[in-house]
């Protein structure tokens, strides 16, 4: 373990009460939180605890848990776990447990975790007849946790923010590299997010659109070039967190794709509630053709344009317009290129004419109901992209990308 950790730390963990969370009492006429979901909770807050301050191949798995259940929180609701260090004895940790929901706490308790050798797990468990774990791709996508920002607008350099009454507009401002992300741009999204979740009053409706000629290419490729294995892993996780988290801020999303968009560019266009798009725009996920499947947001994606078109998009990774992109449902609206922010401009007039709160209620519920991306599917995602990044073909994938040739893959 690292140095640093103390008695009277807290780890905490916020998640939604989404269905599978809950339990139907009396026939379904009282749908709440349910107990063993409360203990997941809180337990998950003292692992988000111990995290930072495990080493590379080191872990925390729980020992023993003793909680009450105080008090009921309804389906739709969020509940927020706490856990505070009360005890280091060697590498076992000991926690005072809590659960809140948004009126009053609904939950205590004690817990103990103690903090393992993953290879050592793993060859104990391969004694039983699990499979082989790698060293890498064992990193968990967790709950986005927001951290409301009540000051003020933080600046950014990668990302172009204007607020215009209850409108903000963000515009990825790397033009030279057609908007790729990297972690500059990353890091600013996230404040931004944190200043949207403290001010749900203030900013109702946020365009996203890419400055120049295109959206977004997706991720910065030179990343992938000097990347060991392990950082591309931790990159990776970082970006579904931060992508799971546009389902979490009050307002609502309108990208205003003007150019292409690309891989991650499509994965920050889905992450958004609107998608209109330029008729010059265009679409791709190239992921598979490098040498790596998608890294996060293919829940997201087959949501919006269905299990078949969304393995046409991964597998054959086409290039398409924006009028096949409209046919498939990836965009709502095909406009003129020099019609594409006032068209965003215009939706975000209809939205802010809406009752806000009913609006904002009914997208986080549709967030929340309709199948998606959750902490689950993209630590699945992760593993097989970490798998494949071992890979030679995927040296070949990167070494045919920067010699703009076709790549020649070996199965291995």
């Amino acid at each position: 373990m690292k140095d640093g950790l103390s008695i009277g730390h807290v780890g905490t963990l916020a998640w939604d009460v989404t269905p599978d969370r809950t339990i139907g009492l009396g026939g379904g006429r009282a749908v709440v939180f349910s107990t063993p979901s409360m203990i997941n909770l809180m337990e998950h807050a003292a692992r988000a605890a111990l995290g930072p301050y495990l080493d590379d191949n080191e872990e925390s798995v729980g020992v023993d848990v003793s909680v009450t259940h105080l008090a009921a929180t309804p389906a739709g609701g969020v509940v927020r776990g706490e856990a505070r260090v009360t005890g280091i004895d060697g590498r076992l940790i000991s926690f005072d447990i809590a659960a809140f929901d948004a009126a009053e706490q609904i939950g205590r308790g004690a817990h103990r975790r103690a903090v393992i050798n993953v290879d050592k797990f793993a060859r104990k468990l391969a004694e039983k007849g699990a499979p082989a774990v790698t060293a890498v791709g064992r990193r968990s996508v967790n709950e986005p946790v927001l951290k409301p920002d009540r000051g003020e607008l933080p600046r950014t350099e990668a990302l172009g923010v204007a607020v215009a009454g209850q409108v903000m507009t963000i515009t990825l401002n790397r033009p030279a590299a057609l908007n790729a992300i990297n972690p500059q741009m990353s890091g600013e999204l996230r404040k931004l997010l944190d200043w949207l979740a403290g001010h749900p009053e203030a900013v109702r409706v946020v365009i996203v659109t890419g400055a120049g000629k295109g959206f977004c290419a997706g991720d910065d490729m030179k990343l992938m070039d000097v990347h060991t294995v392990e950082q591309a892993e931790a990159w990776n996780v970082s970006e579904a967190e931060l992508f799971l988290a546009f389902q979490r801020v009050p307002q609502t999303f309108i990208a205003a794709i003007n150019g292409p968009c690309f891989g991650g560019g499509i994965v920050l266009a889905v992450a958004c509630d609107f998608r209109i798009a330029s008729r010059a725009a265009t679409f791709g996920m190239p992921e598979v053709k490098l040498g790596w499947p998608p890294a996060f947001a293919l829940p997201q994606l087959a949501a919006l344009v269905g299990k078949a078109n969304a393995l046409d998009l991964c597998l054959r990774c086409p290039t398409i317009a924006a009028e096949r992109a409209l046919a498939i449902g990836l965009v709502g609206e095909v406009v003129a290129p020099n019609l594409v922010m006032r068209t965003a401009e215009a939706r975000a007039a209809e939205l802010l004419a809406m009752a806000p709160i009913a609006l904002r209620e009914t997208r986080l519920l549709i967030h929340r109901i309709v199948p998606n991306a959750t902490p689950l599917t993209e630590t699945l995602t992760n593993a097989a992209y970490v798998r494949c990044l071992q890979t030679q073909d995927t040296k070949e994938g990167l070494a045919s990308f920067r010699e703009k040739r076709k790549a020649k893959y070996t199965d291995r």
